[in-house]
């Protein structure tokens, strides 16, 4: 079945009733979005997770997906983590090891924070400030612990200067002199440039406190030592997962996390249909992984049961892009043309319509990050419902010298079948303008290496590239630089698939890392997407949306901003 008639089904689905918006079974439609759905503090019970894909890792240091980082803060804590309330609000940052949050310092070069009294790890010994400066120095140990980010490293040791805590020759393997620890209690960064998102980057679990003692190095992932309120029982990679009570953890300690489950389970499977089966006939709560209900599950729970359903906004947006390296696309106006020849409609219900895909998208930058603005629509894509708009396509077509169209080729991984849909979408629209193009699948689990790769791109033709992104922390340092800086084009794993040497944009990307003043950083956010869509560097598809399944067991359920429109998992409760 084609994307296009899911998305019709979905539609359909959704406008004809089959199941009301509120009944004695759920909360309601959309209960969890923008509020809280069933709030309750009762504690107890089993807490059922079930997903299709296991964490790259569950060690803090090196895991990488989005769900792994929400899950995580059952077993981990940070100085500071995000708050935990609904859409938006999430977004601010609360103290969670610390005190309060950093006292900053020497034009914003030192952040110094001092250490909760009663934090403790899963044996009950405190928690210390040189366990979370070990924790962090583990970043620097990339050969032995690869995968996850390394902002902090960027940020503290740009010359690549320490060895990691594996190579460290002191005694405490306390090496790292942007680090120092004056005592058990007290913390204090030293970056050798100030950067306005710091706070943000250390409320992510690659800044967590890990034990020297406990360090099981590459093998940490499979039971990490827990500083939070659930620790590992049993672990079976790619099939299942229990975390227990802490019984060392202090509620007094942590204004974060309720801690109301006595259990979190979690089982893996392969097939998404049998999954979101498990979840509509109760044997599981929600999805780990977040991405929504497949195009069958989602089908038959609009029909049935549309008060267990939510349909919040993620942080990602869905879009092509056009390497300015493969010709005609180093023209500005050859890239327009596609911009204004596409049929946004269409592309919306290849990826599942309003509900499942998202809203047409109408810029670069996603709704839940700082600076964001979705009615900014500079070609009039939202305006005209989506249409195509062929009379200005063809004025671009010819002020690019290409008044009969050109051909080019479209990238899309093989291994997404909504981004064939969406390809195949975009080169019939594309064909009512003259431009004529192949759709060329290569292997998805080869991203890096192949799209990643502006040689292979420029060999291959890939004059649009069809890609998705979501920002690591929500700001526009944390989504758009390494989609816009020139500094992050790379040989092989680049992701300013554009190729966008502007210095402008460099200058302003530098101008919001040392800006301190947040009504001042926004600016700066909508003026780099600005720029960025005048280049006509990116046609976006959609500002997406899932619909995520809520089981009626769930208590406390709501959607944050802060990963990205997922569930908070850590104040989920079960009736």
């Amino acid at each position: 079945m084609s994307a296009v008639v899911v998305a019709a089904l979905v539609s359909t689905a959704a406008c004809g009733g089959g199941g009301s918006d509120s009944d004695s079974k759920g909360a309601g439609f959309n209960a969890g979005v923008e509020k809280i759905a069933s709030a309750s503090d009762k504690k107890g019970g089993t807490l059922k997770f079930i997903g299709v894909q296991d964490a790259d890792s569950w060690d803090t240091t090196r895991g990488y997906y989005g769900f792994a980082w929400n899950f995580m803060r059952y077993y981990s804590r940070q100085l500071v983590t995000s708050d935990t309330a609904p859409g938006e609000k999430g977004l601010e940052l609360k103290p969670d090891l610390a005190k309060s949050k950093a006292k900053i310092t020497d034009g914003g070069k030192t952040y110094t924070y001092e250490l909760k009294d009663d934090v403790t790890w899963e044996d009950g010994k405190p928690i210390t400030a040189q366990d979370i400066k070990y924790g962090i120095e583990r970043q620097w140990a990339q050969d032995v612990l690869s995968g996850g980010p390394v902002y902090l490293k960027d940020i503290l040791d740009p010359d690549g200067k320490y060895k990691g805590p594996y190579k460290d020759k002191s005694k405490d393997k306390l090496g790292l002199k942007a680090i120092e620890t004056p005592d058990e209690k007290t913390i204090v960064f030293k970056l050798p440039k100030a950067n306005s998102d710091f706070e943000e980057i250390l409320a992510l679990p690659f800044a967590s406190p890990v034990r020297q003692d406990k360090d099981t190095k590459s093998k940490y992932g499979l039971k990490p030592f827990s500083s939070g309120p659930y620790k590992f029982e049993s672990y079976t990679p790619n099939k299942n997962l229990t975390l227990v009570r802490n019984s060392e953890w202090k509620q007094s300690s942590d204004d974060i996390r309720k801690a109301l489950p006595d259990k979190i389970t979690v089982t893996l499977l392969t097939n998404a249909d049998e999954m979101d089966n498990r979840l509509i006939s109760g044997d599981y709560d929600l999805d780990l992984n977040q991405t929504g209900m497949s195009p069958a599950g989602r089908t038959k729970a609009l029909k049935q049961h549309k008060e267990s359903l939510d349909n919040p906004v993620m942080g990602y947006i869905r879009y092509a892009v056009f390497p300015q390296t493969v010709k005609p696309f180093d023209n500005i106006h050859c890239r327009k043309a596609v911009i204004y020849g596409a049929d946004h409609k269409s592309l919306q219900n290849a990826r599942g319509g309003p509900l499942a895909g998202g809203d047409i998208g109408t810029n670069m930058l996603p709704p839940v990050v700082p600076g964001a603005d979705p009615s900014y629509d500079p070609y009039g894509t939202a305006k005209n419902g989506g249409k195509a708009d062929i009379a200005k396509a063809k004025e671009e077509l010819k002020a690019c010298g290409k008044p009969n169209g050109f051909k080019t080729t479209i990238a899309v991984r093989n291994n997404k079948d909504v981004e064939v849909a969406t390809a195949e979408s975009l080169q019939a629209s594309l064909k009512k303008i003259g431009v004529d193009v192949e759709v060329d699948q290569y292997d998805g689990a080869q991203t890096s290496g192949i799209i990643g790769n502006p040689e292979v791109v420029k060999k291959k033709n890939y004059g649009i590239i069809i890609m998705g992104w979501g920002p690591d922390f929500p700001t526009v340092q944390g989504y758009g630089m390494p989609l816009w800086d020139s500094s992050y084009i790379l040989p092989n794993g680049n992701n300013n698939y554009a190729m966008i040497k502007d210095k402008s944009i460099d200058k302003k990307f530098d101008s919001f890392v040392a800006e301190l003043d947040d009504t001042k950083r926004e600016q700066i956010a909508s003026d780099i997407n600005k720029q960025v869509m005048e280049g006509g560097y990116y046609l976006p598809f959609v500002f997406e949306k899932i619909l995520n399944w809520r089981s009626p067991r769930l208590t406390n359920v709501y959607s944050t901003f802060a990963f990205s429109g997922q569930y908070d998992f850590t104040s989920l409760g079960v009736k």
